[in-house]
């Protein structure tokens, strides 16, 4: 089946399911005993940390594990609030970032916190005018992705986080989920604070999690209980899954340059072929620095929805808007932010590409979609154009 929805999740890496399976069975202790099988899996925990830090240039001690991307930016935005209350209630963060950021925002202001959800360009990247006026004494978080989940668009986290030093003293939290592996990503160079990731997108299990969190970095917790990961993320450590993330993250990173290379072309050869042959279809961020793997449609005159459903009777897996969201009928809240009206946000697909993707996966979308928009076309047939 050809699955070009990497950008939702990916499938679980041989290397990565051997690197777990003694943890799911001979190292099974407990982590936090003292006996011998918990010291096995306090190990296996310990050297899957420094995998991690590995990846994304930190420090061992600064890698908080937690039970997926969504978790870490909810510890990230939430605690980081509650921390420093007393100096502040301004948090500013972008008009598209995934629901876990943009949701606990809003939690936050229906809590009394102010809120500042920056524009975005057509190419959906952040205004950085914005961003200076924006900041001011009162902030304590500006929180910017380094990639966006639905068209693929690159922040200049690094730029966003000089912004907020020279005019705040707000902490800089970034959702580096679509980033890990895909792009080169230093939390030392991005100069943030605070960075989420996950282990899933990167050929990990699901269920798993990180928080960057700066030595020097104070948040407050999130789950309370036996003090594990620095006492802001209590619980029985999922070993197992851990160590999965510490393979995944060390493997990505280890093939992250070339396979950069091969998925550009491969997205660029679908963008390419679709275009020279669907009429009244736009390329969505386009014109953005972009991950290599992705690319957003919008076909006027058909709806994404049912481009889905048809992909899927013909074994193509793919999505409509975010993962997150693709059961919703409401347009991508990305794609409103970019201006794109909400007739072509309805009619929006993304195609990701990723490790296990091939040439014969763009060939099955090139010979599928450009029949299937004929056919909804001919049942509600609108006026196209170039």
């Amino acid at each position: 089946m050809p699955y070009l929805d990497h950008a939702a999740t990916t499938p679980l890496r041989d290397e990565v399911l051997e690197a777990m399976l003694p943890y799911l069975k001979e190292s099974f202790g407990n982590p936090a005993s003292v006996y011998a099988a918990g010291r096995q899996a306090k190990k296996g925990l310990e050297e899957a940390r420094e995998k991690v830090a590995a990846a994304i240039g930190s420090e061992p001690s600064e890698v908080i594990f937690t039970g997926g991307g969504t978790e870490a930016d909810n510890l990230a935005i939430k605690g980081a609030a509650e921390k420093l209350h007393d100096r502040g209630n301004h948090l500013i963060t972008s008009s598209i970032e995934h629901h876990a950021v943009l949701y606990s925002s809003e939690w936050l202001e229906r809590r009394g916190h102010r809120i500042t959800f920056l524009p975005v360009d057509s190419s959906a990247m952040v205004d950085l005018g914005a961003l200076e006026s924006a900041c001011s004494d009162e902030t304590i978080l500006v929180s910017v992705m380094a990639a966006n989940n639905e068209v693929g668009s690159i922040q200049p986290v690094a730029e966003v986080a000089r912004i907020a030093r020279e005019r705040s003293r707000a902490l800089v939290h970034t959702d580096a989920v679509q980033g890990l592996g895909k792009i080169p990503l230093d939390v030392k160079e991005l100069d943030a604070d605070l960075a989420s990731f996950s282990a899933h997108k990167i050929g990990g299990p699901k269920g798993v999690g990180a928080l960057y969190v700066r030595s020097g970095t104070h948040i407050a917790a999130s789950v309370h209980g036996g003090g594990q990961e620095r006492d802001l993320r209590s619980g029985t450590s999922n070993v197992a899954g851990i160590v999965g993330f510490g393979e995944a993250a060390r493997l990505a990173v280890l093939e992250a340059e070339d396979e950069a290379k091969r998925l550009a072309k491969l997205r660029d050869r679908l963008e390419a072929g679709l275009l020279a042959s669907i009429e009244g279809i736009v390329v969505n961020g386009g014109k953005s620095p972009r991950l290599p793997g992705t690319t957003n449609l919008s076909i006027e005159g058909v709806e994404g929805e049912s481009l889905l459903l048809m992909l899927d009777a013909k074994g193509i897996a793919a999505s409509s808007g975010s993962a997150c969201t693709s059961g919703s009928l409401d347009p991508s809240h990305v794609l409103l932010a970019m201006g794109v009206s909400p007739e072509m946000a309805h009619g929006s697909l993304r195609f990701s590409v990723g490790r296990t993707s091939g040439d014969e996966d763009v060939d099955a979308v090139l010979e599928a979609l450009p029949e299937i928009v004929g056919r909804l076309r001919s049942i509600a047939p609108r006026v196209v154009s170039r």
